[in-house]
C-alpha cells in the first residue's frame, strides 16, 4: 500500500513570499462617476470616503491609495487616467488588492474589463466587486464577470441610444446647444439662446471683410495676431484653420445646420462626418446673425472659387490672384524692389515673365491698379441702370434651374426604381433556384444602369449648384451696385474685393477690369 504525505504550500504562488511571514496586504480602491452632475458628485465623494475609512480600519491591510476618474465614461479605458495609473502601479508591485463598488464602476466595456482583470490575475492581483460579492482570484468568478460585464455594456448602449434619441428629437424641433466658451461671436443668453458678443462680432465682420477683399485664411490669421486680438480661448496666436472654420460656419449668418457629425460606436465615441448616413436639419433664422446672409453666401462662393489641393492660392494682399497677364494668362505676383534702401517699393509682375516663353507685359504698381479700378468703377456707375437690367436678365435666363430641377426629380425617381429592381433581383435569387450566369448578367445590367443614372443625377445636381451660386453672386453684385449712388475718388478695398473678378494687363500697360457680372471695362 502506497503512503502519501501532504507537504503544505509554504510560499505565495503569485509573489513567492513565505506564507508563514505575517505581512499586510497592499490595498487600493477605485471609484468612478460618469458625469459632473450634483447627484453623481455626491456618489463620488461617498465612494472615496467609504473606501478610505474601510481599508484603514483593517489591521491586516495597508492603505496604498485611492484611484478615481471623475466625470469620465466607463466604455473605454483610454481617457481614464486614474484607472490606467492604478493598473500600472498594481503591475509594478505596489498594489495586491483593489476594491471597487461594482462591475459597472470598473468598466462598461466587456473586452476592457476582462482583459484588465486577466492581466491583474496573472500577476496575483485581486479585484473585489463589493456589490456583486465577487473576487477575481476565485476560479468560478470569470463566467459571472463575463455576464455582468456584458450586462453593463448593454446598459451603456441603451443609455447612449436614449441620449442620442433625445438629442435628435431636439434637433428635429430646431433646438441646439453650443460650446459657448469656444464659440466666437456669441454668448449664452437666457434660456440658452444665442446673444451676440458685440466686441467679438467686430472681429468676425473684419474676418469676412478681409477674406472677400482677397486675403487668404493664413494672411487673415497673421493680421489678427498682429492686431493682438485674442482668440475664443484667449490665445494670442490665430491659425488659418480657425479662420476657415469661421468662414464656413452658417451659424454666424443666423442659421444652424444640425447633426453635421455623429457617433456610430458608443464604445469608441469617435465622431464621424455625416454625409447622408443620418438625417441633418437646417434651421433658418434660428438666432441673431452677425454676418448678413448675402455676405456669407459670397464668402462661400469665394471659398469654392479659390484653388484647392496642390494648386496654391496667394492671398498675401488684396491684389494676389487678381492681376492677370495679357500675354500668357498667368497671375501677377508682388515683387520688392530696393528692399534695403530708401527707394524700396512693391510692384506686380507676371510670374512667368522670365520663364521659357518670356512675356512682354510690363510691371504695374499698386497705385496704378487702384487708379484703374476707380476709373472702371465710376464708368460702371454711369451705366448702372442698364447694367443692373442686364444682370437681372442674366439671372432669369442663364441662372434659371427649372428644367434642371425637373430632370433631377426624374432621375431620382428612376434611381429609386432601379434600387427596387436590384433588391427584388437579389431577393428572388435567394428564394428561387435559377441559372446563376443569367442572374449575374441581370444583376450587373441593373447595377451598370444605376451607376450611369447616378452619374447623370450627380451632374445635374452640380449644374444646379453652379447656377444657384452664379445667381447669388450676381444678386450680391446688384445689391452692392444699387448701394453705391455716387462715383468714388478713393480706392475702396471692400468694393474691389466684392465686385472685381480680375484685372488683365496688356503690353502697353492698358488694364481691363473684369467685374463679377462679366462686364469688362478697358482703361
Amino acid at each position: 500500500m502506497r503512503n502519501v504525505t501532504v507537504i503544505p504550500a509554504s510560499v505565495n504562488r503569485f509573489t513567492d513570499i513565505p506564507l508563514a511571514v505575517p505581512q499586510k496586504k497592499k490595498v487600493a480602491a477605485y471609484a468612478r462617476v460618469s458625469t459632473d452632475e450634483e447627484e453623481q458628485q455626491t456618489s463620488y465623494a461617498a465612494q472615496c470616503d467609504y473606501y478610505e475609512r474601510y481599508i484603514k480600519s483593517r489591521t491586516d491591510w495597508e492603505f496604498v491609495g485611492l484611484y478615481s476618474d471623475e466625470g469620465v465614461t466607463g466604455t473605454s479605458t483610454k481617457k481614464r487616467i486614474g484607472f490606467t495609473k492604478m493598473v500600472e502601479d498594481a503591475l509594478a508591485g505596489k498594489i495586491q488588492l483593489i476594491l471597487t463598488k461594482s462591475v459597472s464602476r470598473f468598466a462598461r466595456n466587456t473586452v476592457d474589463s476582462l482583459t484588465t482583470i486577466r492581466t491583474l490575475k496573472e500577476h496575483g492581483i485581486e479585484v473585489w466587486f463589493e456589490k456583486e460579492n465577487l473576487k477575481t482570484l476565485d476560479p468560478k468568478c470569470e463566467i459571472l464577470l463575463t455576464i455582468l460585464s456584458s450586462l453593463s455594456q448593454e446598459e451603456s448602449r441603451s443609455i447612449s441610444e436614449n441620449v442620442n434619441w433625445g438629442v435628435r428629437k431636439k434637433m428635429a424641433d430646431g433646438k441646439f446647444t453650443l460650446a459657448y466658451s469656444k464659440f466666437y461671436g456669441y454668448d449664452r443668453g437666457e434660456g440658452d439662446n444665442l446673444v451676440i458678443n458685440e466686441e467679438q462680432a467686430k472681429t468676425v465682420r473684419l474676418i469676412f471683410k478681409l477674406f472677400l477683399e482677397g486675403l487668404s485664411c493664413k494672411a487673415i490669421a497673421k493680421e489678427l495676431t498682429k492686431r493682438q486680438i485674442p482668440t475664443a480661448t484667449g490665445k494670442a496666436i490665430w491659425n488659418g484653420g480657425t479662420i476657415r472654420h469661421m468662414l464656413e460656419n452658417e451659424k454666424l449668418a443666423g442659421n444652424a445646420r444640425l447633426q453635421k457629425t455623429y457617433t456610430p460606436d458608443f464604445l469608441t465615441k469617435k465622431r464621424v462626418k455625416n454625409i447622408g448616413q443620418l438625417p441633418s436639419y437646417f434651421v433658418e433664422n434660428s438666432h441673431p446673425a452677425i454676418i448678413d446672409p448675402a455676405i456669407f453666401e459670397m464668402a462661400q462662393m469665394e471659398l469654392a472659387r479659390r484653388p484647392k489641393g496642390n494648386t496654391k492660392y496667394s492671398g498675401i494682399s488684396i491684389f494676389s490672384n487678381r492681376i492677370k497677364c495679357g500675354d500668357c494668362g498667368a497671375w501677377y505676383g508682388s515683387k520688392v524692389w530696393h528692399s534695403n534702401d530708401a527707394y524700396r517699393r512693391v510692384v506686380y509682375r507676371c510670374n512667368k515673365k522670365y520663364g521659357e516663353n518670356k512675356c512682354q507685359t510690363p510691371h504695374v504698381t499698386e497705385d496704378e491698379i487702384k487708379t484703374s479700378f476707380i476709373t472702371a468703377f465710376n464708368r460702371l456707375i454711369d451705366g448702372k441702370k442698364e447694367i443692373i437690367a442686364n444682370v437681372n436678365l442674366i439671372r432669369k435666363t442663364i441662372c434659371d434651374t427649372t428644367e434642371l430641377e425637373t430632370e433631377k426629380t426624374r432621375l431620382q425617381e428612376e434611381l429609386a426604381v432601379l434600387v427596387k429592381m436590384t433588391q427584388d433581383c437579389v431577393a428572388e435569387n435567394a428564394r428561387v433556384a435559377q441559372d446563376q450566369e443569367e442572374y449575374r448578367k441581370r444583376y450587373d445590367g441593373l447595377v451598370q444602369k444605376y451607376e450611369l443614372t447616378k452619374a447623370s443625377c450627380d451632374k445635374v445636381e452640380a449644374d444646379i449648384a453652379d447656377k444657384q451660386a452664379r445667381r447669388e453672386r450676381l444678386s450680391g453684385f446688384i445689391r452692392l451696385l444699387k448701394g453705391q449712388e455716387n462715383p468714388i475718388t478713393d480706392f475702396d478695398s471692400h468694393l474691389w474685393g466684392c465686385l472685381v473678378d480680375y484685372v488683365t494687363v496688356g503690353r502697353g500697360k492698358e488694364m481691363t477690369v473684369v467685374f463679377r457680372d462679366g462686364t469688362e471695362i478697358k482703361i
